[in-house]
């Protein structure tokens, strides 16, 4: 069954474009026990081996961005999926088929790279349900809408790219995009140009923390570049403006998000690539069940220059601590 593309109301909204892998997945003699700058090294070399349908689209998406923010490739080759596991970091017994499946997509668009705080710092993340989190803004909720936002709002060195694939999909778990270049427009040129103000700050995730206090960033705008090329940094939850007419553009923003936005199914042998400068996600409830028939997917976030975060990285991990 092909992946289930949902408008988010009457009126079309933009959605990914969609290339199809026709089953493709990587041969390599390495494992994921091998270190992050193998299996990355390795992943490099696969592009090569990629479907040129594939390439081409990837390649078109990194120059010349889709306005819908996201790029769908399907029917990736993801190896023998066993029991969806009971946390993100418990182990599987898996093969790395999916691994390098996806981290030969994530080449394609940059440098992979782990976050220390997000699982140890992995380069490939298993985002999977558990209980003790179901109702919280965090990748393993389930119960609860996870609002709008950009990956990693509040980081300095926030990915450009996210990569999301799927293992075993969720009909009810729907990842939804909206897109800066369809909002955008939406908005009464007077709140846009608040928006390309800073005066905007936004709390650090809960899973950046480990207990520490939260606090408020400094002061950025929600937009820059250009009416014609604008780029967005947007969280619902975490962000707020500094005076009432920032916190309403802001209001407005979020109204024109939920209103106007697309959504997809992931189903197994999906890759979904969003570029986290143009579209922000998030995704519906559904029903978790903790029986190792979960829904499960892996995640990979890549940045466009690894020499920015040098003095925040360890290897391809980046270290920057957050909190008092």
């Amino acid at each position: 069954m092909s992946s289930i593309i949902l408008q988010a109301s009457r009126r079309p909204h933009l959605a990914p474009p969609t290339v199809d892998a026709g089953g493709w997945s990587p041969v390599s003699p390495h494992d994921m026990r091998h270190t992050d700058d193998d299996a990355v090294l390795v992943a490099g070399r696969l592009t090569q081996s990629l479907p040129p349908a594939v390439y081409a689209a990837l390649a078109d998406f990194a120059e010349r961005p889709h306005p819908a923010g996201a790029l769908l490739v399907r029917n990736v080759g993801v190896g023998h999926i066993p029991a969806t596991p009971p946390t993100p970091t418990s182990p599987t017994g898996k093969d790395s088929t999916s691994e390098f499946a996806l981290l030969t997509i994530a080449r394609m668009m940059g440098h992979p790279v782990g976050y220390l705080p997000e699982h140890g710092g992995e380069i490939v993340q298993n985002l999977v349900p558990v209980a003790s989190t179901a109702d919280r803004q965090v990748s393993t909720s389930s119960t609860s809408d996870l609002m709008f936002h950009t990956e990693a709002a509040f980081h300095p060195h926030r990915p450009r790219y996210l990569l999301l694939a799927c293992l075993r999909g969720d009909t009810a778990a729907v990842t939804t995009l909206a897109s800066v270049r369809e909002v955008l427009p939406l908005l009464p040129e007077a709140v846009a140009e608040v928006l390309f103000e800073a005066r905007y700050r936004t709390a650090v995730d809960e899973s950046y923390l480990h207990g520490r206090s939260n606090r408020l960033g400094d002061p950025v705008p929600v937009l820059s570049g250009t009416f014609d090329e604008p780029s967005m940094v947007f969280d619902e939850d975490l962000m707020v403006g500094l005076d009432p007419a920032a916190a309403d553009a802001l209001r407005l923003l979020g109204s024109a998000v939920r209103e106007h936005h697309t959504g997809v199914v992931l189903e197994a042998g999906d890759v979904l690539v969003v570029d986290n400068a143009l579209a922000v996600h998030g995704r519906s409830p559904f029903v978790a069940r903790y029986d190792g028939t979960d829904r499960w997917l892996q995640r990979s976030l890549v940045v466009s220059d690894l020499a920015a975060s040098a003095g925040d990285r360890i290897g391809r991990v980046i270290t920057t601590v957050f909190g008092d």
